[in-house]
C-alpha cells in the first residue's frame, strides 16, 4: 500500500513538474515575441546572420532615421573594421580592443581626465549540474563601467544575496541587463561558464587600481 502511495506521489509530482516547465515555455515565448515587438533593445538582437549584422545607424532599429544626425554616424562595419574580431555580439573583442589600446573609452562624461578603479577580482559562481561553474571577472567590467552601474540595483554586493538563473538572465535580468543587448549576448555559454568542476578556490582577489584603457 505505501509503495503505491510513493509511485502515485512520484507520478503527481513529475506531472506536476511537467506543467511548470510547459507554461515557464509558453511564458517564455510570449513575452519575447512582445518584446521584439515593442523594444528594438530586445534581448539577444545581436544575434543576427551575417549579412545583417552592424546595419548603419539608420537601419538599426534604435537610432531615430528622421534625425538627420542619425545619417551623419559614421556605420559600424566601418568602424570596426580595423578592431579584434570576436565570435558573437557585434563580433569585436571589446576587452581584447582596450587591452590593446585601439580604443579610448572616456570613464567620464564631462571629465575626460577621469581615469576608472579597476578592481582586479573575479567571483566564482557555482552551478548545478555538470555545465563548468561561472567566472564573473569584475577587472573587464570595472574598466567600462563604475560600480554604481550594477550596485546595489542589479546585485546586491553581498555572499549569496542574488539569485541569479539562465530564466532571469534571458528575460533581461541580471545580467541580461546588459548581455544580449549591448553587450555579447548569451549563446556562447563558455564565455561565462569557464571553470571547471572542482578547481581552486572559488574567489581571487587583487588590490583595485587606477588603469588607463
Amino acid at each position: 500500500m505505501m509503495k503505491k502511495i510513493s509511485s502515485n506521489a512520484s507520478v503527481r509530482l513529475i506531472i506536476s513538474v511537467l506543467m511548470v516547465i510547459f507554461t515557464t515555455i509558453v511564458i517564455f515565448g510570449l513575452h519575447i515575441e512582445n518584446s521584439m515587438a515593442r523594444d528594438p533593445n530586445a534581448f539577444n538582437r545581436l544575434m543576427k546572420p551575417p549579412s545583417k549584422r552592424n546595419p548603419p545607424p539608420p537601419e538599426d532599429g534604435i537610432h531615430d532615421p528622421a534625425n538627420d544626425g542619425t545619417h551623419v554616424l559614421q556605420s559600424p562595419k566601418e568602424q570596426f573594421g580595423e578592431l579584434p574580431k570576436g565570435t558573437s555580439g557585434n563580433y569585436v573583442d571589446w576587452v581584447q580592443a582596450l587591452e590593446k589600446n585601439d580604443i579610448a573609452p572616456r570613464y567620464d562624461v564631462v571629465d575626460e581626465s577621469v581615469k576608472p578603479i579597476v578592481m582586479d577580482l573575479n567571483i566564482v559562481r557555482e552551478v548545478k549540474g555538470s555545465m563548468p561553474d561561472v567566472v564573473y571577472p569584475h577587472k573587464q567590467h570595472t574598466e567600462w563601467l563604475d560600480c554604481s552601474n550594477c550596485h546595489p540595483a542589479i546585485f546586491i554586493p553581498q555572499k549569496g544575496a542574488n539569485q541569479i538563473s539562465m530564466a532571469a538572465i534571458i528575460l533581461g535580468e541580471k545580467c541580461g541587463v546588459c548581455h544580449g543587448k549591448v553587450a555579447f549576448p548569451v549563446a556562447d555559454c563558455r564565455r561565462c561558464h569557464s571553470k571547471s568542476k572542482g578547481s581552486s578556490s572559488t574567489a581571487t582577489a587583487g588590490k583595485p587600481k587606477a588603469d588607463t584603457p
